[in-house]
């Protein structure tokens, strides 16, 4: 996976030339540096009398705020928020109905600020590329508001195309078990090729990609995301060696390989659930940190300490016995 192909899979390059064919969505541009001079720092704080102590005036964007509250209106009122490749999927669980649905910036915001895959795209976009010797490339950061619309999970595949040609499909949601998708399966694996051979194949910049699609109840198919074609986008139930050596998966074979849940034996817990639990925690349960697991030794054995002294001090005092 170069760093170009990671480029190519922005937001606002494949939205163009696919448009007809996904959900309709609108798209605000930032620039990707900041001004951190020392006079703008002095204008955004507000010293008090007691130098010890600042209030930091928040910052304010009401151009900006503006033009997303118009996006918000123009597009139904709600909206699915994503950056240019990622939306936060993993920070359902800090809203209030456990939904990405937004109706405001502050829904935004809040979702943006509690997800770690929103925090990979601003800071490591380019972590998995073989090519890090070579510099990265200036990103232009893109805030997306796509139309609000409630797809059932079980509709939701993921297609695997190397060298233009279709390889792979998954399930979405391989966590649970969908009848349909057992009783349809040569349906929706024959759409998904038609879709692709119709649509996706060779309009795309790169050979090599992975795109995300949509069967809705009528049986036509939407494209929903594009992925780099490497370890940073999850190869649900295949694995990226599957992928990409010269296996059976690779092989030039009449039809992808289509892969689904086919019980509810297989039924797993959802992954996106583990960002639910502070990391140190996960840290502290499986042991990957010896660090911070003698720091949390030393922290209860301070506090059983504090809690016997505390208990020595409340214990009522003996007396002498009052018999003469």
């Amino acid at each position: 996976m170069k760093k170009e192909q990671v480029v190519n899979c922005q937001f606002s390059v494949w939205y163009p030339i696919f448009r007809i064919h996904t959900i309709k969505s609108d798209h605000n541009t930032q620039q990707t540096h900041t001004n951190n001079s020392n006079s703008d720092a002095e204008e955004d704080i507000q010293w008090s009398d007691d130098e010890a102590t600042a209030t930091v005036t928040a910052p304010e964007f009401p151009e900006f705020t503006s033009k997303v509250l118009e996006a918000i209106n123009a597009l139904g009122g709600h909206v699915f928020p994503k950056l240019n490749w990622s939306a936060p999927r993993d920070a359902n669980w800090i809203a209030l109905n456990s939904s990405l649905q937004c109706h405001s910036l502050s829904d935004i915001f809040l979702l943006f600020k509690s997800s770690d895959f929103i925090t990979h795209d601003l800071t490591q976009p380019f972590l998995q590329c073989t090519d890090q010797d070579s510099p990265d490339p200036v990103i232009t950061y893109e805030l997306v508001l796509r139309k609000w619309s409630e797809l059932i999970p079980g509709g939701e595949f993921r297609c695997f195309v190397k060298e233009n040609k279709l390889i792979a499909i998954s399930q979405r949601d391989y966590t649970q078990f969908y009848q349909h998708i057992l009783m349809q399966d040569g349906q929706i694996c024959q759409a998904i090729q038609d879709f692709f051979s119709q649509h996706i194949q060779y309009n795309f910049l790169d050979e090599d990609f992975v795109f995300d699609i949509y069967r809705d109840s009528q049986g036509r198919v939407w494209l929903i995301d594009l992925n780099p074609f490497g370890e940073v986008t999850d190869s649900l139930l295949f694995s990226w060696e599957e992928l990409t050596s010269g296996g059976e998966i690779t092989q030039h074979q009449e039809s992808p390989a289509f892969r689904y849940t086919k019980s509810e034996v297989t039924v797993q817990p959802s992954p996106c659930l583990s960002y639910r639990i502070p990391r140190d925690f996960v840290d502290l349960s499986t042991g990957e940190d010896a660090y911070k697991l003698i720091d949390f030794l030393k922290l209860r054995k301070s506090q059983q300490e504090e809690s016997d002294e505390e208990d020595e001090d409340d214990m009522p005092q003996r007396h002498g016995s009052s018999e003469t």
